[in-house]
């Protein structure tokens, strides 16, 4: 009964905990956007320079109003969401590929390296030239961007689980699937939702980067369409739209990371194989 109360208190304590943060980041955000309206107000900043939230707030309503400014609100999205589906399932398939043959994995190694390594805005008039100039050429970079990072990042996750384990799978028949399945990507589900959250990032800053080379629409192009013509309302308010987008798009990941921990924890082993929870009371035990 006393656990219970303790328990009950401290569960208090943590939810109390998260609503203050919560307040305090609101509070924050309120108090800059205020001082940031005021300092425009006052003529502390020059406005035309860097805009203000009553002038952003003008901005969006004018485009609502012309009915382009979802449209541009779309193309953004849907090329940002292809190039992160694709880089985050392609990059995770080559991954496990690498992982299950060593071999093959230590002869790529040093071509993951320079393929890090090297900026990929210098490719993009190749891809343009190759893929044309429109949507594909935006998705293809985008691609590019996040693709190897996700192959060495959760690459390396593979290879970092403890080998202990791998032995007591092998041990029970477990082949290299489900050694997989049951072990290793329950072992870097931590891994796997870190790249999905690079992704996210890395997703935005390529189809920016496309967009601001080959589009005629998309946010990014609206931002520099807004500073060819002095419009800095216009390219404020798009780097607005783009934050928050990229803060619900995260956030959504954040969700998945929650479903995908419990899935995991509540794993039962099949046919014999243990779940990764079984394997590592065995560790413990032995």
């Amino acid at each position: 009964m006393i656990m219970n109360d303790e328990h009950e208190a401290y569960l208090k304590k943590q939810k109390r905990q998260r609503i203050k943060i919560s307040i305090w980041r609101v509070a924050i955000l309120i108090g800059l956007i205020a001082l940031w309206e005021i300092a425009a107000m006052l003529k502390w900043i020059d406005p035309f320079l860097t805009s203000s939230p009553s002038r952003i707030l003008k901005s969006l309503v004018e485009f609502i109003k012309e009915g382009t400014l979802f449209t541009h609100i779309w193309v953004t999205c849907y090329e940002t969401i292809v190039g992160f589906l694709l880089g985050t399932i392609i990059g995770g398939a080559i991954a496990v590929l690498l992982w299950s043959s060593p071999t093959v994995s230590k002869i790529m190694d040093p071509y993951l390296v320079v393929l890090n390594s090297l900026p990929k805005v210098a490719l993009a008039p190749i891809i343009i030239f190759w893929v044309g100039n429109g949507t594909g050429a935006i998705i293809v970079i985008t691609l590019l961007i996040s693709l190897v990072t996700t192959i060495i990042s959760v690459l390396t996750g593979f290879n970092e689980v403890d080998t202990g384990k791998i032995i007591l799978m092998k041990t029970f028949k477990a082949s290299k699937m489900q050694i997989l399945r049951h072990l290793i990507l329950p072992a870097c589900v931590p891994v796997l939702i870190s790249a999905l959250k690079i992704n996210v990032g890395l997703s935005w800053v390529g189809v920016i980067m496309g967009e601001f080379l080959v589009a005629r629409e998309g946010l990014g192009f609206l931002i520099v369409y807004g500073g060819q013509i002095a419009q800095l309302d216009m390219v404020m308010m798009s780097i607005v739209i783009l934050a928050v987008i990229a803060f619900i798009m995260y956030k959504a990941v954040a969700i998945m990371e929650k479903s995908i921990l419990n899935a995991v924890k509540n794993a039962k082993h099949i046919n014999g194989i243990p779940s990764y929870n079984e394997l590592n009371h065995e560790i413990l035990v032995k």
